[in-house]
């Protein structure tokens, strides 16, 4: 078991230092990454926008269910605020999005080597590095960022207006008080998250999808690993870059 997480640690590293080496060719394979920019971010955009607005609205409603009698009703924002922007829109954005990013790029990508046509591409001299998985792991990494701000922008908006329909809080009491207890580092942080997020999603679809055998039956293999190991490395990398960025405070 340890030596196989061992040697499957190692085939990801080589393959990611293979994948990152040809990003400085991206603008020869702009098209492609404007192709998967497109598919990871504006074709998300609906599902991230009712996620966000239910995870807003939840936000909401527990704030003030946990919080009663401890914080001021005027101060929810401040709650809501910060575990928008740190937790809540990155993480669930990075897991919902994991099964649609991830299990589609891994399908498609296993899709291709078990019909051997990456073996084609090979045969031509194109380099499947450049041409198939950077530009996909470039377009995670720029997309996944700004996908989280819509999050934010979403959840935030949901959350103040239930608040104003349940309790009456008014948009300038809301939005001033979570502006001034407003911190960089609430939504640095965060976009950090996304970042690092979309750069193992896409990783390990890419990896997956290359590493697949076995005809349908290695395909749906491949997109079940993606999600389930992007998954788990997702919660620990929100573990491990909240404690590397919040840990020493």
């Amino acid at each position: 078991m340890i030596s196989n997480l061992l040697a499957g640690t190692g085939e990801f590293t080589i393959f990611i230092g293979k994948t990152l080496a040809c990003f400085p060719s991206l603008g020869k394979r702009r098209r492609e990454f404007l192709i998967q920019f497109k598919r990871i971010g504006y074709d998300s955009l609906f599902l991230i926008a009712l996620t966000a607005a239910f995870t807003g609205l939840v936000t909401a409603l527990q704030a003030v269910y946990q919080s009663k009698g401890y914080i001021p009703m005027n101060l929810l924002s401040v709650l809501i605020g910060k575990s928008t922007m740190i937790e809540l829109a990155p993480v669930l954005t990075a897991l919902v999005l994991t099964g649609k990013v991830g299990a589609s790029l891994a399908a498609e990508i296993g899709t291709m080597r078990v019909s051997e046509q990456i073996d084609a591409l090979q045969s031509m001299n194109i380099n499947p590095y450049q041409f198939l998985y950077m530009p996909r792991v470039a377009a995670g990494i720029i997309a996944f960022p700004l996908i989280t701000i819509f999050a934010n922008a979403v959840g935030i908006l949901c959350a103040w207006y239930f608040s104003w329909l349940r309790y009456g809080i008014h948009y300038y009491t809301f939005f001033n008080n979570m502006r001034s207890y407003f911190e960089p580092s609430d939504l640095w942080g965060g976009l950090l998250k996304s970042l690092v997020f979309g750069f193992i999603i896409t990783g390990f679809a890419c990896f997956h999808g290359d590493r697949c055998f076995g005809g349908a039956e290695g395909v749906g293999r491949a997109t079940t690993q993606t999600v389930v190991y992007s998954a788990v490395a997702i919660l620990v990398m929100d573990f491990m870059v909240a404690w590397v960025l919040f840990g020493a405070m």
